[in-house]
């Protein structure tokens, strides 16, 4: 057997990858598009049964592209935090999934008592936010009166999306997730890797909903397919896993991941280090027995601001435009963007925040609006890095993967803001090779040595010094606008 599947169920898109471990490359993908409805403002919805018969199409997909006989595995990663409640007897989701970037319980997160928040921070690393799983269940739990009925049933289950995915696939057999995953719910325990009963109880979220609790390298159950039965082996939220296909295994290396939000973590090894600048402490992954810590920065908004400017204002017709346009402007123009469309994340971690564009003149073109948009996106790389160095973190060069990394101009800037290396690997798909990497660690199909030369280096882009004062400048004017955002 050659093969491994990585499939990833992702905030607007689920995608499938055959891994050729003869090749060590991807030689094949599908790819569906996952919708996304907006209730309310601020509100984000998913429908769960979409997203599970859109990963079962692009699943089948690549399986007939590798044939019978040819795929050793299936290894899972996921859109973290999303909330999925389902029946147990049936596997039919309840409700709407609500989905990491739905801010509607803002006000439960912040009515906790301060004791409730420290004993949040202490046992999950994380900060009371509408972000994370808890405060989802909760709501579902008081406003979706089917949840309650099956709840008294004993037939309710609640997960994030790689728990539901595999309680469908396994056709109910497993009900499982993983501690990446598990650390993004404010309900686990990252220091004894269980679910932390006094949460559990202060929260009033019975244990009996939540998963079984696996390693990142777990087996997780069998799938059938196509005539035959094949391992699901190897599960990490989606950040984890780009932080294990990017091959950043030791203290102090670490990744920035451009997608709908943008996500830098740096492992710590096994010690998890508490921050004092606003970042979460959360679990990297916990392979062969041994758990890796890291430290993380979420921006909920970075690819965001590049989709609305071609599905909001209008301005662009794809994402590669955006390119051209930067470069055909010296700067911004004096232009300055926060994305905060739903608020901002680490480090200011407030869900009031809303988007602005500050320093419009007569003079201001669409070229600048553009770039502004993506000097936007480094200037946040920027302040989460900056919070990593003030943790103690050593920043000597930044990996990154992701669908904005493919931007030559945006990563040059980012080398510049940050004044380090940015290293793009040849195979960009970090989340997805996170995923078979996991699998192949389960099947005993590869070690962690040999992780790091499935990634391969593609473009490093070093740090122009010319640019330095005109960089700083720039960051000085992010921050006075983020400082205006916050009002």
């Amino acid at each position: 057997m050659k093969y491994v599947i990585a499939l990833d169920a992702g905030t607007t898109s689920v995608r499938a990858f055959v891994y050729d471990f003869l090749q060590k490359k991807f030689v094949y993908r599908a790819q569906q598009e996952v919708g996304q409805s907006f209730p309310h403002p601020g509100w984000v919805e998913q429908d769960a049964d979409e997203i599970y018969f859109k990963s079962a199409y692009v699943l089948n997909d690549c399986l007939r592209f590798a044939g019978e006989g040819e795929v050793a595995g299936i290894g899972l990663t996921n859109q973290r935090e999303t909330t999925v409640l389902w029946d147990r007897l049936t596997g039919e989701p309840v409700c709407p999934a609500i989905s990491w970037q739905c801010r509607r319980t803002s006000d439960w997160c912040a009515s906790l008592d301060a004791p409730t928040k420290e004993l949040v921070r202490a046992r999950t690393g994380l900060v009371p936010d509408a972000y994370f799983s808890a405060s989802k269940i909760c709501w579902d739990l008081e406003h979706v009166p089917a949840a309650c009925r099956l709840l008294a049933d004993g037939r309710l289950c609640a997960g994030t999306v790689d728990s539901y995915l595999l309680f469908k696939f396994t056709e109910g057999k497993s009900f499982v997730t993983d501690v990446t995953n598990a650390s993004r719910t404010m309900l686990f325990n990252i220091h004894t890797l269980s679910w932390d009963d006094e949460l559990l109880a202060r929260f009033s979220i019975p244990r009996s909903i939540l998963p079984e609790v696996r390693d990142s390298d777990a087996r997780l159950g069998e799938i059938s397919a196509r005539g035959r039965v094949l391992p699901i082996a190897g599960l990490a939220g989606d950040q984890q896993a780009a932080l294990v296909g990017q091959g950043c295994l030791h203290t102090g290396e670490g990744k920035i991941t451009y997608g709908t939000g943008m996500f830098l973590l740096f492992s710590t090894g096994g010690r998890a280090v508490a921050s004092s600048s606003g970042l979460l402490t959360t679990v990297g992954y916990r392979i062969g027995g041994k758990t890796a810590y890291a430290l993380e920065g979420s921006a909920f908004h970075a690819g965001s601001g590049v989709q609305w400017l071609r599905d909001g204002l209008g301005i662009i017709p794809d994402a590669a435009a955006t390119q051209q346009l930067a470069e055909s402007v010296p700067d911004s123009g004096g232009a300055v963007f926060v994305p905060a469309f739903t608020g901002l994340g680490a480090p200011h971690w407030n869900a009031q925040a809303r988007a602005l564009f500050a320093g419009i003149s007569r003079g201001t073109t669409r070229a600048h609006l553009v770039r502004a948009v993506l000097e936007s996106i480094a200037y946040e790389a920027r302040e989460l890095v900056d919070c990593i160095r003030g943790d103690g973190v050593p920043v000597s060069c930044v990996r990154c993967d992701g669908g904005a990394s493919a931007n030559d101009f945006l990563m040059q800037f980012q080398a510049d803001v940050l004044d380090v290396p940015v290293d793009r690997p040849q195979e960009r798909e970090s989340t997805a090779l996170g995923a078979a990497m996991l699998c192949a660690l389960s099947l005993g199909l590869a070690d962690e040595r040999s992780l790091i030369e499935y990634r391969g280096v593609g473009q490093v882009f070093r740090p122009d010094p010319r640019r330095r004062d005109a960089r700083e400048e720039g960051y000085r004017a992010y921050l006075n606008a983020v400082r205006r955002a916050l009002l």
